[in-house]
């Protein structure tokens, strides 16, 4: 798509906002929305910036039925100066596309979906908290809306993106958390759906996550879907360890979501001349290195908690207790640094920064 132009209508009416200190994650939304429709023969069209709605479907809509849809996660960040910041918003984008890919959902335009967001997030720029740990949380996402029981890809879709004043993803944040081996679910499995973000995903986890709750564990470690050895993610991140020294997190093998946090993680470790690897560990391994004394520091990375320390594995029956059930060295320097680059104030060489104006 060549044409940029964007229809908007603002809202009459404003909602009140939430105070800073009382934001939990993904409750409460912003004034507008965009949205953008498919139709076969069409392609995309009609991008528009309304205010913020109920979306009315048929209720033979395949989203309802196939689970066609995918989605993405970024933040945008208000500096000290009052700039509108987002981090490697492109890298979302793109992977948009690789799991509309995955899914048959046609492919969007990563430029006139960057303008949208900018444009939206600049209509609701009073939104953004300023506030120590929280952001603008960005809800991109895609449905398949033709009404039809046939199971075959969709002739039409809706693009729309959302946004949410967040703080903190765990109530704990940047404290570790304790952490449930599963070991009778799987995520994904290589040549399923696991490296696409969509909400199927999330939902074939659900269960799991409900156990490891009632037993007091914030998320669960999910190994790998054939032989249950493998460590894959930490919940809904990826994960990576801290083993005498060297940095190791499980490398992409097909049913592993590629992070951005993850990516912007390996490139700063790298920048830092820390070792790092990705390859596959097996939760044998890790007990291994716990009992040797090996294993330093544990932490999950996403978009929504940034970086996540892990204090404690239940495994087995046993409770394998790291650093003492404190956030390590590394976590905390990882964590100080990235968020600082997304709020501005620290060096970015990376150029991960994009300012919204």
């Amino acid at each position: 798509m060549k044409d940029h132009t964007i229809d908007i209508t603002l809202s009459s009416t404003k909602k009140q906002k939430p105070e800073s200190d009382q934001l939990v994650f993904g409750r409460v939304f912003t004034d507008h929305m965009f949205i953008m429709d498919y139709t076969e023969g069409k392609g995309w069209h009609d991008p528009r910036i309304i205010p913020y709605q109920p979306i009315i479907l048929d209720p033979a809509s395949m989203i309802f039925h196939y689970g066609q849809s995918v989605f993405e996660g970024l933040k945008a960040y208000l500096t000290k100066d009052e700039q509108v910041l987002l981090f490697r918003p492109d890298k979302n984008m793109q992977r948009l596309n690789k799991s509309n890919d995955r899914l048959c959902i046609p492919r969007i335009d990563e430029e006139l979906a960057l303008d949208a967001l900018k444009q939206l997030i600049m209509i609701d720029r009073d939104w953004i908290p300023g506030a120590e740990g929280t952001s603008l949380y960005i809800r991109p996402f895609i449905i398949a809306t033709e009404p039809f029981l046939g199971v075959a890809p969709s002739k039409s879709y809706q693009f729309i993106i959302i946004l949410s004043p967040v703080g903190s993803y765990y109530k704990e944040g940047i404290h570790p958390v304790k952490i449930a081996v599963e070991s009778e679910f799987v995520r994904a499995v290589s040549g399923g759906t696991g490296t696409a973000k969509t909400g199927g995903n999330y939902a074939a986890s659900l269960r799991a996550q409900e156990v490891a709750t009632d037993k007091g564990y914030s998320q669960v470690l999910w190994l790998d879907g054939v032989e249950k050895k493998y460590i894959e993610e930490v919940g809904s991140m990826n994960i990576f360890f801290k083993i005498n020294g060297e940095v190791i997190t499980p490398s992409l093998n097909g049913s592993i979501l590629e992070g951005v946090t993850r990516n912007s993680i390996i490139q700063l470790l790298k920048h830092w001349n820390i070792p790092v690897t990705e390859r596959k560990i097996s939760m044998d391994e890790i007990y291994d290195a716990y009992s040797n004394g090996l294993l330093e520091e544990a932490f999950g990375t996403g978009t929504a908690a940034v970086i996540s320390p892990i204090g404690e594995f239940f495994w087995r029956d046993e409770k394998l207790v790291i650093n003492n059930g404190q956030t390590g060295q590394l976590s905390k320097k990882l964590y100080d640094t990235l968020t600082g680059i997304q709020k501005g104030t620290e060096p970015d060489p990376f150029d991960w920064v994009v300012e919204v104006k």
